[in-house]
């Protein structure tokens, strides 16, 4: 570790919170003000909570003399994104009782929960508790939620990826006995922590846990729907007849820069070699004790993998890696991705299980004048018997449909106004657009996102709807600011806030996920973005070649140079 004198100051207050405990539990019970005390903010992200305020009422706030509204939200985690009934019950129970009546399913497919009052934070946590769910490392310097690609329809492999997931999930998750203590009380129907409070341990995090945070996802291919290039890990599984033989493992993949440091970038993750499928959760461990050990803990901008890597080389990262495992990677095996996004519709999995997946705007349920989405699945989940199945494009999968089911879900979805079939209506720019929260409730945000997209999507809409273009899929991603929680790099096109109402416009990403794109334009109004965009759509619908995706067009054109690596991405 790098001298004591030079860490940064999450680095301090992680090493003295006696594994994240900290004042939190001070800081809970103080009447006086609705926030945290300031170390206790950055330790309550590992119990998967971040202290927020309404930036829409903070100008006003201030002007009374009153202390912004603090609120908090709360990230909940669903390995590979798989729910149940119950499950989906209580969080939508959560919602309406400490929250702002919506769930958001997250691009990393996990729940979260907006507006919960300090006051709150311990009921909610118990609340999912009871139906076996847990927040501790939804967020922090720890490994988050592990995605996987949640579709059961697609293969008979999916299945057993599905508990590699969750065997990757629990190995990873940290040891801390401070969870259990703070917020249940010593009791839990359910919890991961492995400690009992006596001696708390991290045998894999250690006592200041990671630099930054670490993500990791897996893929079956050919859908890469869990972006797992833009991971600190991907795993990419491998099957021969159906049988799961192990994983392409890929390192170094991470969506977050800095506006005006172009030492920053995002990057996408590099193939290092292939694990069997019996090696794979200790290839996993030894991985992030690397980033543990070798990341750096100065300076927060430069502390993902991605910078360990680019600065120590992959072939030197491998070595360790193999060292440390005891065994060499094999070479990687051959596979091929298609596309990033979700099917939706109805569909019948191998063993004939009906699967429907459902387009969310935004990821946002909610209930609306329009489509009361929310109050319909609340319904159905009274009586569905499989799965609710979060994909990690914001969208929601009702899995494993019992036949005499059936048709009661589509009655309901009828009755509520929700659309069973997402290609009937919506535009293929529509189904595939992702944001990010942004404002009004995101620090870090410049400018809108989730509120803002679908006024934009209106106009253009307009535009290909003019070229003959509705039903194809173009990849379009918006984030309110250049940390790239909407995957906004791997966008046909990207849209990054800088300001509120300016956007940077990013073309040429690849359909499949395998190519970040370009900045092709700063500092973009809503006129202006459809000014640019307007004649790139026009001449991709009368120029393209058969079966050419927009993000392959607009590089093959020459309007945007390709990304050919995160070091290559500001050039």
């Amino acid at each position: 570790m790098a001298d004591t004198l030079k860490l940064s100051e999450v680095e301090h207050v992680k090493d003295a919170s006696n594994f994240l405990r900290g004042t939190l539990a001070g800081s809970m019970q103080n009447p006086i003000t609705g926030a945290l005390y300031p170390d206790d903010t950055h330790l309550i992200k590992f119990h998967g909570s971040y202290q927020q305020t309404d930036r829409d009422l903070d100008s006003e706030r201030k002007r009374q003399k009153l202390e912004p509204l603090y609120s908090f939200m709360i990230r909940v985690r669903v390995p590979g994104g798989v729910a149940t009934s119950d499950q989906w019950l209580r969080m939508d129970e959560l919602a309406d009782a400490y929250g702002n009546q919506t769930i958001k399913l997250t691009t990393r497919q996990a729940f979260q929960l907006h507006g919960v009052l300090k006051r709150d934070l311990k009921a909610t946590i118990q609340g999912f508790n009871d139906v076996l769910l847990d927040s501790i490392a939804g967020c922090g310097d720890v490994n988050r939620n592990v995605m996987f690609n949640p579709n059961p329809h697609l293969s008979r492999v999916h299945e057993q990826v599905y508990e590699v997931t969750k065997a990757i999930s629990t190995h990873l998750t940290p040891r801390t006995s401070a969870y259990w203590e703070l917020w249940l009380d010593g009791q839990s129907k359910y919890s991961s922590v492995l400690n009992d409070g006596e001696g708390d341990f991290e045998p894999i995090y250690g006592k200041t846990y990671l630099p930054r945070k670490f993500k990791i996802a897996l893929a079956v291919p050919p859908y890469n729907d869990t972006d797992i290039f833009a991971n600190d890990l991907g795993l990419i599984a491998i099957e021969k007849n159906g049988k799961l033989l192990g994983f392409n493992v890929a390192v170094g993949g991470g969506m977050g820069m800095t506006f005006g440091m172009p030492d920053t970038y995002p990057r996408l993750a590099d193939i290092i070699g292939f694990v069997p499928a019996d090696k794979v959760v200790d290839a996993c461990e030894q991985v992030v004790t690397i980033q543990r050990d070798w990341g750096n803990r100065e300076n927060r901008k430069f502390s993902r993998l991605k910078y360990t890597l680019d600065r120590v080389g992959l072939d030197v990262f491998r070595d360790e890696l193999n060292r440390r495992l005891g065994f060499d990677l094999e070479p990687a095996r051959a596979y091929t991705f298609r596309s990033s996004g979700d099917a939706f519709g109805w569909s019948t999995g191998p063993d004939g299980a009906r699967h429907l997946t459902l387009f969310v705007e935004g990821g946002r349920v909610l209930d609306t004048q329009a489509s009361q989405l929310k109050a319909a699945l609340r319904e159905i989940a009274r009586f569905h018997t499989g799965d609710f199945r979060l994909t990690g494009n914001q969208n929601l999968i009702l899995a494993n449909v019992a036949p005499e089911h059936e048709l009661a879900v589509q009655a309901i979805l009828a009755e509520y106004g929700v659309l069973a079939e997402a290609n009937e209506v919506h535009t293929g720019l529509r189904r595939g657009a992702l944001a990010c929260v942004a404002l009004n409730t995101c620090s870090l945000a410049f400018a809108e996102a989730e509120r803002y997209l679908p006024q934009l999507l209106a106009r253009l809409e307009k535009v290909i709807r003019a070229q003959g273009l509705a039903q194809d899929d173009i990849l379009l991603r918006m984030t309110g600011c250049p940390n790239g929680c909407a995957r906004p790099y791997l966008g046909e096109i990207g849209l990054v806030g800088r300001a509120v109402g300016r956007y940077n416009l990013y073309l040429g990403a690849a359909f499949n996920g395998e190519r970040m794109n370009k900045l092709y334009r700063e500092m973009l109004d809503e006129d202006g973005i459809v000014r640019e965009l307007t004649p790139l759509l026009a001449d991709y619908a009368q120029n393209r070649q058969p079966q050419e995706q927009f993000g392959d067009f607009v590089v093959r054109q020459g309007y945007v140079q390709p990304t050919l690596s995160g070091l290559t991405f500001h050039e």
